[in-house]
């Protein structure tokens, strides 16, 4: 069982070390496969607001030594040709063998596949890849897929998946699990790219729902039915992810 694990909201200033100590110490450092939050800023950057800085140019230089590796979270919905050249020195820091990338634009997907391939390529939730036919096309070009958290209660659909070693799912949930419409994640990437956070939108001030805070799901069922790669959220203050 494996683990890319979420270093949002960790400060900058607070080394790694102690950042897994207080939050992950009851997971096994080599069951972590990557740490995945924001380096320097970047446009494409979706799924939540760039704040600041999480993993530090020190962070990413100590989990190298711990030997687990780096996962950027580049899942904004647009990206243009002049954008992803406007961010080659970006890339090009992070590239080597076990880094990877979250990706939603399967434009930007093709890019870095052609230049720079030993990225590993991760098809994100936000892509909403919930039935066979998504999972078999989307293997045409990324190396693993990200199943939305209400997957992990589609049993059958799960069983009949044959690369389950490919597939990560969700160790645990929050406000996407039960959310109608997702609308944040469109607002956020135009968040980030004009830097205007009053863009963002959720359609939890639309239609209320039921907000369970953070679920944790059962990973010894899910590794029986032969899943290894398991996504881990980190709670926001109040036991939520989100509203």
């Amino acid at each position: 069982m494996q683990f890319t694990v979420s270093a949002r909201g960790k400060p900058a200033a607070l080394p790694i070390q102690q950042f897994i100590k207080r939050n992950y110490s009851e997971f096994p450092l080599e069951q972590i496969d990557s740490f995945f939050g924001f380096t320097e800023k970047s446009t494409l950057y979706g799924g939540r607001f760039f704040a600041a800085t999480e993993l530090s140019r020190y962070d990413v230089r100590s989990l190298y030594q711990m030997k687990i590796n780096v996962r950027l979270p580049l899942t904004n919905h647009v990206a243009t040709a002049e954008e992803y050249a406007e961010n080659q020195a970006f890339l090009e820091k992070y590239h080597r063998p076990g880094n990877s990338l979250i990706i939603t634009n399967d434009d930007l997907a093709k890019w870095i596949r052609t230049d720079f391939p030993d990225y590993k390529l991760e098809a994100s939730v936000i892509k909403n890849i919930n039935n066979l036919k998504k999972v078999h096309e989307a293997f045409k070009l990324y190396d693993t897929v990200i199943l939305p958290m209400a997957s992990n209660d589609d049993v059958p659909f799960l069983k009949a998946i044959d690369n389950k070693k490919q597939i990560t799912l969700f160790a645990n949930a929050g406000c996407a699990y039960t959310c109608p419409s997702k609308i944040c994640y469109p607002s956020i990437s135009k968040a980030n790219k004009t830097g205007d956070n009053t863009l963002f939108k959720c359609s939890q001030k639309l239609k209320e729902r039921n907000t369970i805070g953070m679920y944790d799901f059962d990973l010894d069922y899910l590794q029986s039915l032969g899943f290894e790669r398991f996504k881990l959220l980190r709670p926001r203050r109040g036991g939520q992810t989100g509203y």
